[in-house]
C-alpha cells in the first residue's frame, strides 16, 4: 500500500497552499486611509485616479487618463497613457507634477496596484509627500477627483474606445494645452464652506464660485514669481478661442476613431465592439432661443 502520499511527500503541500498575504497587502498597511475630511484651506494635497477609455470591452490595451485635482483650489491636470502599468503611471504623475504651479504636500489614491506599489511609495518617502489611500470599494472617499473625472474627462471624450497612439497623442495635446487652460482659468467651481445636520437633513453652505486660478492667487500660499507667471498666462488667453480649439481637436480625435474603425481588419474569432457605442460620444447641445 502506498499510504498517505501527503505525509511521505511533504513538497505536495506547497501546491495546495492558499495562505499568506496577497501581493501589496503588506504595503497597504504602511499607507494610512484618509476619508473626505480635508483641510481645504491648505494648498498642495492632490487626489489621483484613472479614467479608462476602453469602450465596450476591456480586452487588449487601450488609453487611460491619469486624472488629478488639488483639493483646496480645484486645479485639475490630466495625462493619457497606453495601458496602466506601474512605470507608466508613475511617469504620468511626474509629468503632471511638473505642470502644476503649487508645491505638492500629499497624494491620495484608491487601492489599485498602479498606485499602491513600491515605486510610488518610495517616491513619496523620498520627496517627503504624505501618501494616503481610500477605503476599498468606497468611491465617495475620493469624491473630489471622481467629480472631475466626469466633468473634465468623461463629458469631454465620451465613452468611445481609444487604443491607438494617434488618439492618445491628440488627447495629450488637449491635456497639455487648451483643455487644462480652459478648465483651470475660466471654469468656476463651488467650494463647500460648512455643513450641519438639521434633523434628518444635512444643510450645506458654499463659498462664492471661483476658478482654480483665482483660488490659487488668493490663497497666499504660492510664490510671487509663480503668481506673476500665472497672471501673464491668464492675460494672454481668450476663452472663446480656447473653446474653438478644443472642439476642433475633439473633431480630429473622432475622425481618427472613425478611420480606425474603417481600417480595422475583422477577426471572426474575436468579439467586436458594437457600433452603438458611438452614441455615447458627448455632443454639445445647440445654443439659442427655441423657435
Amino acid at each position: 500500500m502506498i499510504g498517505n502520499l501527503s505525509t511521505s511527500l511533504p513538497f505536495l503541500h506547497l501546491s495546495r497552499s492558499k495562505g499568506g498575504p496577497k501581493p501589496g497587502y503588506l504595503l497597504k498597511q504602511k499607507i494610512p486611509i484618509r476619508l473626505t475630511q480635508w483641510d481645504t484651506g491648505v494648498v498642495g494635497y492632490v487626489e489621483i485616479d484613472f479614467v479608462v477609455h476602453c469602450g465596450a470591452s476591456v480586452l487588449g490595451e487601450y488609453v487611460n487618463t491619469l486624472s488629478t485635482t488639488e483639493i483646496s483650489s480645484g486645479w485639475w491636470e490630466g495625462e493619457a497613457i497606453m495601458g496602466r502599468s506601474q512605470e507608466h503611471s508613475f511617469w504620468a504623475l511626474k509629468e503632471i507634477r511638473k505642470r502644476t504651479s503649487f508645491d505638492w504636500k500629499g497624494i491620495d489614491s484608491d487601492n489599485g496596484p498602479e498606485f499602491i506599489n513600491q515605486i510610488l511609495y518610495n517616491y513619496c518617502q523620498r520627496e517627503k509627500l504624505e501618501f494616503t489611500r481610500s477605503r476599498e470599494y468606497k468611491k465617495n472617499d475620493n469624491a473630489y477627483i471622481e467629480q472631475k473625472n466626469w466633468t473634465h474627462v468623461r463629458k469631454v471624450f465620451g465613452y468611445l474606445r481609444y487604443d491607438t497612439y494617434e488618439e492618445m497623442a491628440i488627447m495629450n495635446d488637449l491635456y497639455h494645452n487648451e483643455l487644462r487652460l480652459y478648465k483651470n482659468f475660466f471654469q468656476p467651481v463651488m467650494k463647500l464652506k460648512s455643513k450641519e445636520r438639521v434633523g434628518g437633513k444635512v444643510k450645506r453652505k458654499y463659498e462664492a464660485s471661483k476658478t482654480p486660478y483665482q483660488r490659487l492667487m488668493e490663497s497666499g500660499q504660492i510664490r510671487d514669481e509663480v503668481k506673476d507667471e500665472l497672471k501673464g498666462i491668464y492675460l494672454s488667453l481668450n476663452p472663446a478661442e480656447l473653446k474653438r480649439n478644443i472642439d476642433a481637436k475633439l473633431a480630429e480625435l473622432y475622425k481618427a476613431y472613425e478611420e480606425k474603425g474603417r481600417n480595422q481588419q475583422v477577426n471572426h474569432y474575436k468579439r467586436l465592439v458594437p457600433h452603438t457605442v458611438r452614441s455615447y460620444m458627448i455632443q454639445q447641445p445647440p445654443v439659442g432661443l427655441a423657435s
